[in-house]
């Protein structure tokens, strides 16, 4: 397996398959889950030509699971570490759910030097839990209830968790049984410290500043049925906030749409990446 090894001495597994003098095309995935949960773009757009990366946050999937640093700046600084150990250039980055808080935080920590083009997908910016400035978004004890399920049953939760992350408690679609105990493996792959001291930065971290100083093309694309992360307060908001931005609309899509809506998804992701 592949590793960066970052300036505190964490291991930071990665995947990196493809041409490495193609354009590179690089994801950031959302929480519990690992990089795993981008197979179906990272095949496709491997078998378009592209060289695909991804890695694993800290504290998730393969990667060290330390005590310390689960914190959205050493998140950006993690996935630096990675882009600049395989000197990536002219990247284009994608991120979902909490990957897209990760995108958008390392522009704003180390700009777009190594990027071409952004990717935000059912994305947590600007901000998911109601702040003085975004009077609309959910209450914190949403993520107080999230953080007492990963204490008292993670197992059990992320099993939970799964049928609204896919839609599957939408009327007509039946559960996907394997998707659901995939989003459960790649959950319990990670650590329990940091899945819980994760949520805070998915939650209450505001990344406007961010969002603003994103100066590359940049495509939103958001399911309009996402009951995780509702895209009133993050996909339409940073849409608005990113200087470059298009906003697409999956309408009826969950939060998990990059699997539920995977052919119509890597399509997308071909055309923003040749236009």
């Amino acid at each position: 397996m592949s590793f960066v090894t970052t300036a505190d001495g964490t291991r930071i597994f990665f995947k990196d398959w493809g041409d490495k003098t193609a354009q590179p095309v690089v994801f950031s995935h959302g929480w519990p889950l690992s990089a795993d949960a981008w197979d179906g773009q990272m095949l496709f757009m491997l078998q378009n030509g592209f060289r695909v990366i991804a890695h694993d946050r800290r504290g998730h999937g393969r990667s060290d699971q330390p005590g310390f640093g689960n914190d959205m700046d050493t998140y950006a600084d993690d996935l630096a570490a990675v882009m600049d150990a395989l000197d990536l250039k002219d990247a284009i980055m994608v991120g979902h759910s909490t990957g897209g808080g990760e995108v958008a935080h390392y522009i704003g920590r180390h700009g777009t030097a190594r990027v071409a083009k952004v990717v935000l997908i059912g994305a947590v910016p600007p901000i998911m839990a109601k702040s003085e400035a975004y009077p609309n978004g959910l209450d914190i004890a949403v993520f107080d209830g999230i953080r007492k399920a990963v204490l008292d049953n993670r197992s059990n939760f992320y099993l939970d968790l799964a049928i609204p992350f896919y839609g599957f408690n939408r009327e007509g679609v039946s559960v996907n049984e394997g998707l659901r105990q995939s989003f459960w493996l790649q959950g319990m792959a990670g650590s329990i410290v940091g899945q819980y001291e994760c949520v805070h930065e998915f939650s209450e971290i505001d990344y406007t500043q961010d969002l603003r100083k994103i100066d590359v093309p940049t495509l939103v694309i958001h399911g309009d049925d996402d009951q995780i992360v509702p895209i009133g307060n993050a996909g339409m908001l940073s849409a608005k906030i990113v200087p470059d931005a298009t906003l697409k609309i999956y309408e009826g899509a969950p939060h998990g749409l990059a699997s539920t809506h995977q052919d119509r998804l890597n399509a997308d992701l071909l055309a923003f990446a040749r236009g």
